[in-house]
């Protein structure tokens, strides 16, 4: 297997999903708390990161697995298929991804506290059931609401208490500033899947995947796409008004255009070749640009 094919099969071009709410959890933590982990969130982020390509080469396997013959999606369009690598293999790099990260993650809780197990739990359940059983989350009209949750929201969450375990308090009103924080990241994810499923809407029906925009219709998921993108742009001035992130964050509103302009096209043509980049886009320069504008506020407070 080439490093090209690996990076499809793992789909390295998306791992920005996972990467920038780690970043927007190490901003929240130093802002708030004035305290960075980096040993702990150093290693953490490599079991994150590990897990996450295990999650997406178990589902690139079971689309493979679950396709159906009325067309030509398993032989033509799913990396498995398409370059004939063996099924073997692709068991066995679930199977160590999984007990490395899992291994990891265990070693962490017994470290800062419990919390982290049960928050990591939640994760893998998630991660292996997005694709796996007789009804898979992603076939499901419930597939945005927990790639954005898992995600947007753990992860940053997640983050934050591994650098604030010996002080972080679960209280209502601290989870409700990490939620606000890490909204953004939640629609942008949400909205990644829901442009997957748009684009796939016909070849996943075929495959019998019955996912939100099946219900919806697409000119309701498209309206949907919009209004997630709106939320995400409140939830970033939310975060100044609040006092949970610097006033230099709200230069991420420099970026409206551009995202419009993203939006403007994906509503023209749902094609997954050819637009289902822009919600790519979005997220990448979206969350980057909230990240930089956040640790600029970072710098000039200290």
């Amino acid at each position: 297997m080439s490093i090209k094919i690996f990076f499809e099969l793992v789909e390295i071009k998306a791992k920005t999903a996972s990467v920038l709410p780690f970043l927007i959890g190490l901003c929240y933590s130093y802002y708030h708390y004035g305290i960075l982990h980096l040993g702990y969130v150093t290693i953490y982020f490599i079991a994150m990161f590990i897990f996450n390509m295990a999650v997406d080469i178990l589902d690139n396997y079971n689309d493979y697995l679950n396709a159906t013959d009325v067309h030509d999606y398993k032989d033509k369009t799913n990396v498995i298929g398409r370059e004939n690598l063996s099924l073997s293999l692709i068991r066995w790099m679930i199977t160590l991804m999984v007990i490395v990260s899992a291994g990891i993650g265990i070693w962490l809780a017994s470290q800062v506290g419990w919390p982290l197990l049960w928050m990591g739990l939640y994760c893998y359940l998630v991660g292996i059931f997005y694709s796996s059983g007789p009804k898979p989350l992603s076939s499901l009209p419930l597939g945005e609401f927990f790639s954005g949750f898992t995600m947007g929201m753990m992860i940053a969450l997640i983050t934050v208490y591994l650098n604030a375990f010996e002080v972080f308090e679960w209280q209502a009103q601290e989870l409700l500033n990490i939620a606000v924080i890490a909204l953004p990241n939640t629609m942008w994810i949400a909205n990644l899947m829901l442009a997957n499923n748009i684009c796939d809407l016909e070849e996943d029906r075929h495959n019998k995947r019955y996912t939100l925009v099946h219900y919806l219709g697409k000119s309701k998921a498209l309206q949907l796409f919009i209004v997630l993108n709106i939320i995400a742009f409140i939830s970033i001035g939310a975060s100044v008004v609040l006092g949970i992130a610097p006033k230099t964050v709200l230069l991420s509103y420099l970026i409206v255009p551009f995202v419009w302009k993203q939006t403007t096209i994906f509503l023209k043509k749902q094609e997954k070749l050819v637009t289902f980049q822009t919600a790519i886009k979005i997220l990448a320069i979206g969350s980057t640009v909230q990240v930089c504008t956040y640790f600029l506020g970072i710098i000039i407070s200290r």
